[in-house]
């Protein structure tokens, strides 16, 4: 009996699979008609789940651990094949291990540019890219939807669609959400957790659950970066005028330690000519201010306007050219009393310096009359 014991237990079947690749996603364990002895030992690994299809149908699936295949521990299949009261044959059945760890480090990234319609810029053109990681939540639902009867199926027969999918919904995100493109940079984890948030219900589809996803670069034209570039190199330059004098003063520096070095008369006339430059530059500064500080010209003199008393009344107040016309009408006498602002009272018109010389004949008058011979 103790010998039978040892036989039967040395032709015990026996179902497992070591996986020693790295991208193997479901693996159908091959045997000749598909036969499993009753009895038979079934190994399942931690990282692994064991899907057993009947004729086309998912029965059981079972979780990692040692399994004794019975009628009591395979319900389903037992159900299915009617197995009332046990079984000592061989039952027909495919068992297929799906791997259930983590596929880390899958790429994503943006074939073409997205177009989107930025705040600041406008229309504008962006490329982005990223890792995510993945692993089976459901490996009857993968087997169903995906893998079908496929022997050996890896994640690179799926990966594609993952990164469609993932691209797709990262355009979507783009144009909702309305992130500044200069903001993006430090939007990438609010983005990553936008696009998990999206994309996990349509990777549940597939059996796949998504474990994280990073946005790590969004990039816009290299014509585009250009012009960016030059617009920061502008903010940082700041005073133009200031930033011409240094690039100046340094290719004076220049020019005058290649003239030490042996440069002779071409580095000694290109410093004199910098020099030049440098002198007009700064005499204009100084005449014209520098930058946006103008230096103003002081306001044109105004001419001394007087008060006349006329027929005992207060008029005025008249320029020297509007006085002399009253001169010249008789309204205005030596004798009328004037004042202007800077004197202390009233004065004659003929003691007044500016106004006494409106009484003054033309200087040059006719010449003397003729004499009879």
């Amino acid at each position: 009996m103790a010998i039978w014991e040892k036989l039967r237990g040395e032709l015990i079947d026996v179902i497992e699979w070591t996986d020693d690749t790295r991208d193997t996603l479901v693996y159908r364990f091959e045997r000749h008609n598909h036969e499993i002895k009753h009895g038979a030992r079934l190994t399942v690994r931690e990282g692994q789940a064991a899907v057993f299809v009947n004729e086309g149908e998912i029965a059981d699936v079972f979780a990692p651990g040692m399994h004794t295949l019975e009628t009591a521990n395979i319900p389903i299949l037992s159900t299915i094949q009617g197995w009332k009261h046990g079984f000592e044959s061989p039952f027909k059945a495919e068992v297929y291990f799906v791997s259930t760890r983590r596929f880390s480090d899958l790429k994503w990234g943006t074939k073409n540019p997205v177009v989107m319609r930025d705040a600041e810029f406008g229309p504008i053109r962006v490329r982005a890219f990223g890792t995510y990681e993945t692993r089976v939540s459901n490996p009857a639902a993968l087997i169903r939807e995906v893998v079908g009867t496929d022997g050996r199926f890896t994640i690179d027969e799926i990966i594609n669609q993952l990164r469609n999918v993932v691209v797709s919904r990262f355009a979507d995100i783009l144009a909702e959400h309305k992130i500044p493109i200069l903001d993006l940079a430090a939007s990438y984890d609010e983005l990553g957790k936008l696009l998990a948030v999206k994309i996990g219900p349509e990777f549940e589809g597939y059996g796949l659950g998504l474990l994280s996803l990073l946005v790590e670069n969004v990039s816009l034209p290299e014509e585009v970066e250009k012009a960016l570039d030059k617009r920061t190199s502008m903010g940082i330059v700041g005073d133009l005028n200031a930033y011409t004098r240094f690039q100046a003063a340094n290719a004076l520096e220049q020019a005058a330690g290649q003239g030490g070095e042996g440069g002779g008369l071409a580095s000694g006339a290109l410093g004199a000519g910098i020099g030049l430059a440098m002198g007009q530059q700064m005499a204009g500064q100084l005449q014209h201010g520098t930058g946006s500080q103008q230096i103003a010209p002081p306001p044109l003199p105004t001419a001394a306007q007087y008060h006349a008393a006329i027929n005992g009344l207060q008029t005025g107040p008249f320029t020297l050219s509007e006085l002399r016309l009253r001169v010249s009408s008789g309204e205005v006498m030596p004798e009328t009393l004037v004042w202007t602002t800077g004197m202390a009272d009233w004065a004659k018109a003929a003691e007044v310096p500016d106004v006494a010389a409106l009484f003054a004949p033309p200087a040059g008058g006719p010449p003397p009359l003729p004499t009879d011979a």
